[in-house]
């Protein structure tokens, strides 16, 4: 990655880890799926009509929208509102590094490099040391929601890599097409008619800024730029970046939200930082040794024309 890139991954981190404090302070009494459904609406409108389609076919379209947006953030928003903490959630999300890597090296057959491996390592290591930080008191329906939502992220991230896109911004807008019909449809399907009223009264300023932020820069600005990312880099060489988020979840959920950190997630962000580092080392390059100069003697002597009549074969 250029070192551009990696300033654009190190901006796209930071705003993901704050998004999940942005969520859980906006969504309140909101029922989470029309909260999705209206993130994805802002998302959608008016930028679909001036943002051109990508030159991609319909199913890679909707596949990107499908699992990147609508499985992702389906299955995170219900679990934050069945307990999930926000700085934990911005954890958990981040098992997408590994899933994407492992569907990545099946599927386009992207094989990691060593240093890549080791810094998954290191960042899984992290992963877990905060997670036994944590401790147990985390509801296992919301654990398991957060951890299916990571997996709907890795598959996302394989189908953008995949559709070789050019354009992050174009695939994030018109992704967003398959979001809010099925998922009112689904609300509606689960909770009653009624979800929809009472997401209208719960609807305030909150709720208004909240939106504002995951559909303005979590959604058109960070994913735009990561689908970018992936659309000039491997898989596994963007995807690490995403580590950066715990940390900046954690963090900020213990100045906002007075969710305060155990020593061991602060152990386990370093292992994180650490991991994304190693991960993104370069090998070094070998020095070619330059050929000696042939001598005299040993340059190749011109050959003698064919003779007169012959075929050059």
């Amino acid at each position: 990655m250029s070192r551009r890139d990696c300033l654009l991954a190190t901006l796209v981190a930071g705003i993901w880890g704050f998004n999940f404090v942005v969520i859980d302070w906006g969504m309140g009494d909101v029922p989470p799926l029309v909260f999705v459904a209206v993130r994805f609406l802002v998302v959608l409108v008016p930028a679909v009509f001036v943002v051109p389609r990508p030159d991609l076919p319909w199913r890679t379209i909707l596949g990107v929208g499908a699992f990147m947006s609508l499985g992702q953030f389906g299955f995170l928003y219900v679990s934050m509102q069945q307990g999930m903490p926000a700085g934990l959630a911005g954890l958990v999300l981040q098992a997408q590094v590994v899933l994407t890597i492992l569907i990545a090296a099946v599927a386009l057959r992207e094989r990691p490099t060593a240093a890549q491996g080791l810094g998954v390592a290191l960042g899984v290591a992290g992963l877990v040391t905060i997670a036994f930080g944590r401790g147990g008191h985390v509801p296992l329906p919301a654990l398991a929601l957060c951890l299916t939502g990571a997996l709907m992220w890795a598959i996302g991230n394989v189908v953008s890599r995949a559709s070789g896109a050019t354009g992050g911004l174009a695939l994030t807008v018109w992704s967003a097409l398959v979001v809010p019909i099925p998922v009112l449809v689904l609300a509606v399907a689960l909770d009653g008619p009624h979800t929809l009223v009472i997401a209208a009264h719960a609807f305030g300023v909150r709720a208004a800024v909240s939106t504002l932020y995951t559909a303005g820069l979590a959604s058109l600005v960070g994913y735009g730029i990561f689908n970018g990312l992936l659309s000039r880099n491997p898989s596994s060489a963007v995807v690490p970046w995403i580590l950066l988020v715990p940390p900046v979840s954690i963090g900020s959920a213990w100045l906002l939200l007075g969710e305060r950190p155990s020593p061991a997630e602060l152990v386990g962000g370093v292992l994180l930082v650490a991991g994304v580092l190693v991960t993104l080392r370069r090998s070094p390059r070998r020095t070619a040794t330059p050929a000696p100069t042939p001598s005299s003697a040993d340059r190749p002597r011109p050959a003698l024309p064919a003779p007169s009549g012959s075929a050059a074969r």
